[in-house]
């Protein structure tokens, strides 16, 4: 009895101990920064323009601000939790194709963007990016989509909640960080120790422009259910896109249908003249 009473008492100070430390390690679990850039939108073709921003706490984020000619409007594109802009070239491709401005801007701590990450500071950098193309760009509210990338999709979605865009498309996105890591690490109690919200669902409740949601069956992160949540909380007009793949491998696999379907989605629903002043 002694014997199976100090195993208990072993177990249940390893257990304290693994949850004390997710508790103070979550931001190493949650963020994945990298410095350097890979590639450049020249790499692939594409006119573009580095751009500085300051943020309101005193950050400084860099981006690229890639237009195009008789542009239908402009994305503002939020990306995941790893890597940086450098990463996500392919998708400048695709919304050139579509007839888009495309602004891509690290958050702070990743690529050449000053700070630390954090998620208000996200929710800062979002802000500041917004700012930039309304004050700097010259581009109306209304012909500006948020396009969220997996984590990029909570923050895309505040901003959505905060301001009038044209349109709002989550890619990947979950519901919420403490109902993902319920189902990445249902041995822990990760409700009660989650330092982080990102809570895309709640956001989705004063979001009232068009939402597309795209998200793969077989997305190995974020399980599909979070895509089919985040579907039915959205309001009307919204559009689903069943993807194939992994979580990171989605895109690749889908980007004819991609292109397809969201074009159509963002042609209907951002059909007004857009800004043309931000042309070089």
């Amino acid at each position: 009895m002694r014997s199976l009473l100090s195993l208990l008492a072993v177990v249940a100070v390893a257990y304290l101990a693994l949850v004390l430390l997710v508790y103070w390690g979550q931001s190493r679990l949650m963020y994945f920064p990298q410095q350097l850039l890979s590639d450049t939108p020249a790499d692939i073709g594409l006119q573009y323009s580095t751009v500085h921003i300051a943020t309101r706490d005193g950050e400084t984020l860099h981006g690229w601000w890639v237009p195009v000619p008789q542009a239908k409007g402009t994305v503002l594109f939020f990306h995941g939790n790893a890597g940086n802009i450098s990463h996500r070239i392919n998708y400048l491709a695709m919304f050139k194709r579509l007839g888009y401005h495309t602004l891509l801007v690290d958050y702070r701590g990743y690529g050449q963007s000053s700070g630390t990450p954090s998620e208000t500071g996200m929710y800062l950098d979002a802000l500041a990016a917004w700012r930039y193309l309304i004050d700097v760009q010259g581009q109306a509210p209304a012909q500006i989509a948020l396009f969220g990338e997996s984590l990029g999709g909570a923050v895309a979605a505040w901003l959505a909640g905060h301001e009038q865009p044209g349109l709002l498309v989550l890619a990947s996105s979950f519901t919420s960080v403490p109902d993902l890591a319920a189902t990445l690490y249902p041995f822990l109690p990760v409700r009660w120790i989650a330092r982080f919200q990102y809570n895309t669902l709640k956001s989705l409740e004063s979001v009232t422009c068009p939402v597309f949601i795209a998200h793969s069956p077989e997305d190995e992160i974020i399980p599909f259910e979070h895509g089919q949540r985040l579907l039915r909380a959205a309001a009307q007009p919204k559009q689903f896109l069943t993807l194939e793949g992994g979580h990171n491998s989605g895109f690749i696999f889908m980007q004819p249908r991609w292109i397809k379907a969201l074009g159509a989605f963002m042609d209907e629903q951002m059909s007004e003249p857009p800004n043309q002043s931000a042309l070089p």
